[in-house]
């Protein structure tokens, strides 16, 4: 669960006893009012614990993004000498074709 500690759960809020006295509240309306509340309280549980989970697996997400690139970097970056030395290569093989023996004349 989060840092955020959680005092009460439905059940104890469903629970709870309220003692009487001559000029106390409207029962009906108190359980009433608990009931509503407990549904939320419950509502709120369900979404933090969704919250959690997905939070989980976006952590998990970034650390394999974050692993990833660090992997493709080694294996795929050429040196600069071997990139260059292939673009010449390139460029006198296009030369050849397009302009044939003449260059060479």
């Amino acid at each position: 669960m989060s840092q955020m500690e959680i005092k009460l759960t439905a059940k104890e809020i469903l629970d709870k006893d309220f003692k009487q006295s001559m000029r106390g509240y409207n029962q009906d309306e108190v359980d009433k009012f608990l009931d509503t509340v407990i549904q939320d309280y419950e509502a709120f549980q369900k979404k933090i614990e969704q919250l959690e989970r997905e939070n989980e697996l976006l952590k998990q997400d970034l650390k394999k993004q974050t692993e990833r690139p660090q992997r493709s970097q080694t294996v795929t970056t050429p040196s600069a000498g071997s990139t260059n030395y292939d673009i010449l290569q390139r460029l006198s093989n296009l030369e050849k074709k397009v302009f044939g023996s003449k260059m060479y004349e």
